[in-house]
């Protein structure tokens, strides 16, 4: 009896510890911020930063790159520090998608993170068409946003 009262601790560890989080448990399958009727216009005509972009911005980067999350890194709380150049490169080159460390990061992120963000739901294949066009056409953002 004194035996298995010595083990009692041990398996109550063992069965109450916390659950590990996996990587697919902290990365959500993404589904799209703007109604479909915004995506298809958006992925058909010129990108409006107001109406496409920023959505995608607020509701899926901005939580972390923001001036408070990244005081250094990349935050898209406004274009002047999105289109300047951070230690790994420039974030958004307007008018070259190809360039910018922004769709970089979305589509390839570090091995142990498939995407961004890390946590959350994914910014989805449409998300990042428009994000993609939306550079392509210049990244307009009006000064006012």
């Amino acid at each position: 009896m004194n035996h298995c009262l010595r083990l009692l601790p041990a398996l109550f560890l063992v069965g109450c510890a916390a659950p590990q989080a996996s990587e697919s448990e902290s990365l959500l399958p993404g589904s799209n911020v703007l109604p479909f009727q915004e995506i298809r216009t958006a992925l058909k005509g010129t990108v409006d930063f107001s109406r496409h972009v920023k959505p995608i911005f607020q509701a899926k980067c901005v939580v972390c790159h923001d001036r408070a999350s990244q005081p250094r890194g990349l935050h898209l709380d406004s274009r002047e520090t999105a289109v300047r150049s951070g230690s790994l490169g420039v974030f958004i080159v307007p008018g070259n998608a190809k360039q910018s460390l922004l769709l970089a990061k979305i589509n390839s992120a570090s091995a142990h993170i498939k995407a961004m963000p890390p946590v959350g739901e994914q910014v989805t294949a449409e998300e990042v068409a428009i994000l993609q066009r939306w550079i392509t056409q210049g990244a307009v953002w009006p000064a006012s946003e």
